[in-house]
């Protein structure tokens, strides 16, 4: 069967009991995509939702396409995960890897496949297949043969999305020397007057979902990159930095990388490009510094773990190259998604058995903090092992629990918190600072590297 989606066309045939894409893909112009994604929630309405986060300056939509089996509901205990493509305009792979990836997991549920129906019950999935709109039309105007290396990068007010966001790096470091605040660290000042529309509406966006793991696809190399972005090490002039710069979570960012690389069809051999990356994944700064930049910020403004995923060589590839791109990356897709189930969750309660948001989950021995959602349920993401785990609330007594990790599913931790006597003082260690400004801060150069 033979069907015409928007510009991708699907020719399906049903394989051991699950459907088989031999797909024929075209790119989408902004009509196109937007038709493609209201026809797979068309074809799948009970377990998908589309919705607006924003408009571009020029005004058009960011949509995006959410997967669950009780759509529009965060459901206490299930993760919510994101897909980001097209944040610069001119990188266009990953705008159709996610419009294709929406329709193979519509397809995949529709036809029974357990692993994609399990994951759909399991997992809030958020995809929004293009950040930047109005970029790609820049460059879609031009082409994948004449398309120049910037055309269409940024977004119409020639803003690169991915330099946009708040520079909580410097005060992250700053931090580091007084044994500060580790996670959602304070926005600066007017910050919504000193961002693009399509990054303030990501922000917003980040806000009002508790996102546990996301990746933000780009092009102009073939590399799975992890935080830190920015360097640690002050910038030379005319230097471009490349110092390793280790989140505390650096071993789980790794595995991470790697999940994605190694499930890919070619990323994890390391040669591509003319460059080369071992086991197909980097460190963001050991790469070349970036200020401003997405993953960083998803890291130290909110509970989520994001990693950039550069995907192919050329930033628009040819329309014949669309097909192998998705098998080489559709394994890929699926197996970084199942990630989100690793670690430990449980829930945060009161003595009444009320669930406490925005209690502060530790781990010993990893200077990143997590935060409980409004339901008071928390996912915390860690490799196997034994870790010490502690809760705490202003106002209550901190819980600390041993749990032992294992490779397979998330485990339930939960917490039972006591209110603490009058008398005493918080013991919590919740540390806020506030009303610090950055005494790092300055303008960044202008940094024009695939990122």
């Amino acid at each position: 069967m033979l069907e015409k989606l928007g510009g991708l066309l699907l020719s399906c045939v049903v394989y051991l009991g699950a459907t088989v894409l031999a797909v024929d893909l075209q790119h989408h112009g902004y009509e196109d995509m937007v038709r493609a994604l209201f026809n797979v929630h068309n074809e799948c309405p009970y377990i998908t939702r589309l919705y607006s986060i924003g408009r571009s300056v020029e005004g058009r939509h960011l949509y995006v396409l959410e997967f669950s089996d009780n759509p529009g509901i965060h459901e206490l205990l299930e993760p919510e995960f994101k897909y980001v493509g097209n944040m610069h305009g001119n990188e266009v792979l990953g705008r159709e890897l996610l419009i294709q990836l929406s329709q193979f997991l519509c397809e995949e549920y529709r036809a029974g496949n357990a692993r994609i129906m399990r994951l759909i019950h399991d997992t809030r999935i958020h995809i929004l297949p293009s950040m930047n709109p109005d970029g790609y039309e820049v460059a879609a105007s031009q082409g994948p043969e004449d398309n120049g290396y910037l055309t269409g990068r940024s977004n119409s007010r020639d803003v690169d999305l991915n330099r946009n966001f708040p520079d909580l790096n410097a005060l992250m470091y700053y931090y580091e020397k007084i044994n500060g605040k580790n996670h959602h660290l304070p926005l600066p000042d007017n910050w919504e007057e000193q961002v693009e529309p399509e990054t303030l509406a990501v922000i917003q966006w980040m806000q009002n979902y508790n996102f546990v793991l996301s990746a933000n696809l780009h092009g102009g190399a073939v590399v799975a990159n992890y935080p830190f972005d920015k360097s640690r090490e002050p910038r030379v002039r005319g230097f471009r930095k490349t110092a390793y710069s280790a989140t505390p979570d650096d071993k789980i960012f790794k595995k991470l990388a790697k999940t994605y690389s190694y499930a890919h069809g070619w990323m994890h051999k390391g040669w591509n490009c003319g460059d080369f990356f071992d086991e197909g994944i980097t460190n963001g700064a050991h790469w070349y510094s970036l200020s401003k930049g997405m993953q960083d910020f998803n890291y130290l403004y909110t509970n989520c773990f994001e990693i950039t995923l550069e995907l192919s060589c050329d930033k628009f590839p040819a329309t014949e190259a669309l097909q192998q791109e998705w098998l080489g990356n559709r394994e890929a897709l699926i197996s970084y998604l199942e990630q989100i189930h690793h670690g430990i969750k449980g829930m945060v309660y009161d003595e009444n058995y009320n669930g406490i948001g925005d209690a502060v989950i530790s781990v010993s021995g990893i200077n990143h903090d997590i935060t409980s959602g409004a339901g008071g349920d928390y996912f915390r993401l860690l490799l196997p092992g034994t870790y010490t785990v502690t809760a705490s609330v202003p106002g209550y007594l901190p819980s600390s629990r041993l749990v032992t990790v294992g490779p397979a599913e998330a485990i339930e931790l939960h917490f039972y918190l006591k209110l603490a006597p009058k008398d005493t003082t918080d013991v919590n260690l919740n540390r806020n600072i506030h009303n610090i400004k950055d005494p790092l801060s300055k303008v960044p150069p202008r940094n024009l590297g695939p990122r």
